[in-house]
């Protein structure tokens, strides 16, 4: 189990570009299985949870070649269709929670798939009854095998239909949408998802041959068509890694310029780091931090505690909840996380309190942070990173402490941050791998 050794008290100076989006990738990766000839995606970051899935789909029989940094393509024209009832895909599946994506593609293509209870960050429930439902409702029917824990569904030819969905999930939005395209009929999904990631994708399919409307509404239409062609597509740059480094820059005081963001797609990400007092400036399509010894929290019109809590799009995304709270802790004021989605995502905050900070962990989904305005260092710790988000905000409270921090089990940091360690010390941080 590999390790971080962070040295803190490093201001970080310089400029850095995003990796391509983790969420967009792994929907549009999956999308490939909608089409026997090759589809290209480009700015694909190398991280594990891509990897993973690349190379489950390579399992499958997917002709799979690197055109250059980031680039890949696809082709799912000579499909194993026995090895998808093999243990061997369903244990893959299991680890990967980015797999539940598989069974809308498979079933509208191949008209069954196999689903296995996925696995990812370990943050609470994470239920799949949304993609289940919508599938059944596009006319597949699903049985349970017990013993193996795994559901079988089959469907000769999926019926497009009306569907309200009970949750506006981006993995099961991105999973009908997928079975739809192909579908007899009209399909309407309301309550859809409609994050940046849901659009791109949807853009995607657009190339394929798909015919869409609605996109970037939570009110979809999809006109199945018989087949669907082959793409180039380019994914957004990772809004949770920009999101990350401002959090960053401004524990560490830091200087920081970060690099062709798509500003227009980021949503309220760079209002709720105004609102810690977080200072920056648009440049083009760049974002501008300068160093800030002190950021002050605001407070709502009526002078009440300031709150910031996760909501579906254009809310804000609840994996950068993590950031703005450990950012909050050398903000001037007090502010409440409200984590609405998963009710154990702020469960970490014990070991930022270990540290020093000032946080009531009030339950599974509220915290309150009591900043430090930069009057109080944090103490350096050894510490285990429990899912992917958890681990950066700890690595950023590590970079801002006085002192050296261990940061285990980074396998989970890896699993959604690219070379993260390279990348920072060639601005200025002490970061080790052991």
């Amino acid at each position: 189990m590999a390790s971080f050794i962070i040295e803190g008290g490093h201001p970080l100076k310089g400029s850095i570009v995003p990796q391509g989006a983790k969420n967009e990738v792994l929907q549009e990766i999956c999308a490939t299985l909608l089409t026997e000839e090759p589809v290209t995606i480009e700015n694909i970051p190398d991280i594990a949870d891509v990897n993973n899935l690349i190379q489950q789909l390579m399992n499958m029989g997917v002709a799979v070649s690197k055109n250059g940094m980031g680039s890949y393509t696809f082709q799912a024209k000579n499909i194993n269709l026995d090895y998808l009832e093999s243990d061997e895909y369903i244990d893959g599946c299991a680890r990967l929670r980015g797999s539940v994506m598989f069974i809308g593609p498979l079933l509208a293509r191949f008209g069954k798939a196999t689903l296995s209870k996925p696995g990812g960050d370990k943050i609470g429930r994470r239920r799949v009854d949304t993609h289940l439902l919508g599938l059944q409702k596009l006319g597949a029917a699903f049985s349970f095998i017990e013993e193996k824990g795994i559901y079988c569904m089959q469907a000769d030819r999926l019926q497009g239909c009306y569907m309200l969905l009970d949750e506006a999930s981006v993995t099961g939005t991105a999973n009908i949408i997928m079975a739809a395209t192909l579908a007899e009929g009209t399909t309407t999904i309301y309550n859809a998802a409609c994050e940046p990631y849901i659009q791109q994708l949807c853009r995607m399919l657009l190339k394929m041959g798909a015919k869409i409307s609605g996109i970037a509404s939570n009110l979809l239409t999809i006109h199945g068509v018989k087949e669907l062609g082959g793409c180039t597509h380019r994914a957004l740059p990772d809004m949770i890694e920009v999101g990350s480094f401002i959090g960053m820059a401004a524990m560490t005081k830091s200087e920081l310029t970060i690099k062709d963001v798509s500003f227009s797609n980021l949503g309220i990400i760079p209002e709720s780091f105004r609102r810690l007092g977080v200072q920056f400036e648009q440049k083009g399509d760049d974002i501008y931090i300068p160093s800030q010894e002190h950021y002050e929290i605001e407070s709502f019109l009526d002078g009440s505690i300031m709150s910031i809590s996760d909501a579906p799009w254009p809310g804000l995304t609840p994996d950068l909840l993590s950031v703005l709270l450990v950012t909050a802790i050398q903000a001037k004021g007090s502010v409440l996380i409200h984590q609405k989605m998963f009710e154990s995502r702020l469960f970490f905050v014990d070991k930022l309190i270990d540290m020093g900070a000032q946080i009531l962990l009030c339950d599974p989904h509220r915290a309150v942070v009591i900043g430090h305005d930069h009057q109080f260092t944090l103490k350096p710790r050894s510490m285990s990173s429990p899912d992917i988000r958890a681990g950066i905000a700890l690595l950023i409270a590590a970079m801002s402490a006085d002192g050296t921090s261990r940061i285990d089990n980074i396998d989970q940091i890896d699993r959604g941050y690219q070379n993260l360690e390279q990348r920072l010390n060639q601005l200025g941080a002490k970061i080790t791998r052991s």
